[in-house]
């Protein structure tokens, strides 16, 4: 193992981190998914994030030395690598490229929260909904475009800023009309462009 570079294995619903905690690092996900939420006096929780394998995640408050504004949480089984800001900032230090290929993560990360703030302000549900399928469409199934859900309709509900019952009634207004066909995590967009059309 890499100096400064620590395992980090966990079961599907351990925490990682606690808002609020300490942040002296950064992990990547190497297998399994990670939620990023927070969660209100009242207990219901906001999805900020799902982190997928081959992302990373917390770099940003890293730099800035402050302590967690999320919380952290295995969505199943998985495994991360924590490296400690001490061989960060000397990666940055010695590499160039290294720093520019940082920055460019961090600048994709802002865009997708910024989009995310535009999504919510000014899209209707439907249109979130709709937007979120065509967004993640499988490009290594067949012809027909085919989206499968990575986690549950109640997580990519709260990422949408959805209620479950929400998010559950519009894919069944899209069903009706003849756009998707849903099984299970799985969901066929059968008119892409009509889709696109709600979409817009």
């Amino acid at each position: 193992m890499v100096p400064f570079t620590h395992e980090v294995r966990g079961s599907k619903g351990q925490v990682v981190f606690q808002k609020g905690d300490p942040c002296d690092g950064m992990f990547l996900v190497v297998y399994g998914r990670v939620k990023l939420a927070i969660s209100s006096a009242q207990g219901s929780e906001k999805v900020m994030e799902i982190i997928h394998p081959g992302q990373s995640f917390a770099e940003a408050v890293m730099f800035l030395g402050r302590p967690c504004p999320v919380m952290a949480q295995f969505l199943e089984d998985g495994f991360l690598l924590k490296v400690e800001a001490q061989a960060i900032y000397q990666a940055i230090e010695r590499d160039a490229a290294f720093a520019r290929r940082l920055l460019a993560g961090l600048a994709m990360r802002l865009h997708g929260l910024v989009r995310d703030v535009e999504r919510y302000s000014i899209e209707n549900s439907l249109q979130r909904v709709t937007g979120y399928l065509l967004q993640n469409v499988d490009p290594q199934r067949g012809p027909m475009p085919v989206v499968t859900l990575p986690v549950n309709k109640n997580l990519i509900a709260s990422r949408l800023n959805l209620t479950p019952e929400t998010f559950s009634r519009m894919l069944h207004q899209l069903s009706e009309a003849g756009l998707i066909e849903v099984n299970g995590r799985e969901i066929v967009l059968l008119d892409a462009d009509r889709l696109q059309g709600a979409a817009d």
